[in-house]
């Protein structure tokens, strides 16, 4: 494949990227202007629903993981990265409260999540594999690592955009199998296994060369 045509790819790539992830963060949004018996939440028990803490863990996890995924995308812009290196620390250090707040909040509502074990597991898996990356990311940096610092950051961003994923597999498993619960339980697994695996296959292309193209967060 050519430079041009390969460079062309990848400026789809980023569009799209940036364009699943604004739309997929205003989501939560609608859980305020709507009545709250819609999308995941009508799986969700009506005493579950009136829990405070269960309630202060639901709202953190999506507000703070909308936001996370919001301005992630941003990181991927080597213009940012290279030419705006405040903006690219002040985002970078955003990103990073904000995975805390909702990795450790969403890991919290897993353990009430629909679908028994199987999906309990995968979402806790999925919150502990934001958090570790997200925190080796942030230290990796600050040691001057450099290169882990971007690989880590991608596998963060990935586990991320699982919120993305979720909701684009959700329907169409639920098609396949006529079912909400068993569909929940694989797509548990299938919102970020597959984002991880991606994310590996861009971090085999970055060589030791490209150190310096990464920024401090």
């Amino acid at each position: 494949m050519n430079h041009p045509t390969r460079r062309t790819l990848k400026n789809i790539g980023f569009y799209l990227l940036a364009f699943f992830a604004i739309l997929i963060a205003l989501y939560p949004l609608s859980y305020f202007v709507l009545d709250r018996t819609f999308g995941l939440l009508q799986s969700k028990d009506a005493l579950l629903l009136q829990n405070v803490f269960w309630n202060i863990g639901f709202y953190t996890h999506i507000l703070a993981g909308g936001m996370a995924l919001l301005i992630g995308w941003i990181q991927f812009s080597q213009k940012i990265r290279v030419k705006r290196k405040s903006l690219h620390k002040l985002v970078g250090k955003t990103y990073v409260v904000l995975v805390i707040l909702s990795g450790i909040a969403g890991i919290g509502i897993a353990f009430f999540g629909t679908g028994g074990w199987i999906a309990k597991t995968g979402f806790i898996s999925l919150g502990l594999i934001w958090l570790y990356t997200t925190i080796a990311g942030l230290s990796s940096v600050r040691t001057g690592d450099y290169l882990a610092h971007q690989k880590l950051m991608t596998y963060s961003y990935a586990a991320c955009f699982a919120a993305v994923t979720l909701r684009i597999y959700l329907p169409i498993l639920i098609m396949l199998f006529g079912d909400f619960i068993p569909a929940y339980r694989v797509v548990a697994w299938l919102c970020w296994l597959p984002n991880l695996l991606f994310a590996y296959y861009i971090n085999s292309k970055l060589k030791e060369s490209q150190n310096m193209d990464v920024l401090a967060v």
